[in-house]
């Protein structure tokens, strides 16, 4: 909020210059982000390079806040910023909290590997898993999709049609790595097939958060106007 606070307050006569370069930093990032994260077969690396393509998504909602110095678009675009940095943070600290939950019941769950079959060796992992790797990839109707969504939505607003469509490019490009990690989950055979289990509270808290980014996608609005309104204070 202070970023784009400065942005729209103090350097709006500059616009043309910081647009363009945030445009070209975004879309570098969402091409190495996205590029980088085909190739790893460990799991947090994987997630390492994407957080680099989510970022580069954000930026695009801040791009597009001010147009040809009118500040008229900075509440619908930065919001959508706002609202993809939360539900990337919930769906990311979702995702590193069940490897994390994995580690602590004795799964190896550095690489893809490890996951293959875990759905048949514990189907409520393989379940919160899954619907957290569909928010990554921005699958309907999950709260990810909302993100995405709501940010070309302000693109396009905006007027930047092919900035739009690079955008949608990589995001495809990016939905491949995570589907893969719930194709390797659900139909692949495990090399260990004893069940895996965890304590009650760890349950909880896991499935708390992997309920969040269902609910969420269900009724986005209410985060959505969240977002809006610390918007309007602090512009």
């Amino acid at each position: 909020a202070i970023v784009m606070r400065i942005l729209v307050n103090d350097l709006i006569e500059l616009a043309a210059d910081w647009q363009q370069m945030l445009i070209l930093l975004s879309v570098l990032s969402m091409a190495i982000g996205n590029l980088a994260a085909i190739a790893p077969t460990h799991l947090k690396r994987m997630l390492a390079y994407s957080a680099i393509s989510h970022m580069g998504f954000m930026l695009l909602g801040i791009v597009t806040g001010v147009v040809g110095g009118d500040a008229r678009y900075a509440l619908n675009a930065y919001s959508s910023a706002m609202f993809y940095v939360v539900t990337y943070v919930l769906t990311s600290a979702g995702t590193f909290g069940m490897i994390l939950l994995l580690a602590r019941t004795g799964f190896e769950a550095d690489n893809l590997d490890d996951y293959k079959g875990l759905n048949k060796r514990s189907p409520w992992f393989a379940a919160i898993m899954m619907m957290l790797m569909f928010s990554m990839a921005g699958v309907p109707f999950f709260v990810g999709f909302f993100a995405k969504f709501s940010v070309l939505q302000a693109v396009v607003a905006a007027g930047y049609m092919k900035l739009a469509i690079a955008a949608v490019i990589f995001s495809l490009i990016g939905a491949y790595y995570y589907l893969r990690v719930v194709k390797i989950m659900y139909f692949d055979q495990p090399t260990d097939t004893s069940p895996i289990e965890a304590p009650l509270n760890m349950k909880v808290l896991a499935s708390a958060n992997g309920l969040a980014v269902a609910v969420l996608g269900i009724f986005p609005q209410a985060l959505m106007s969240l977002c809006a309104f610390s918007l309007l204070r602090s512009l």
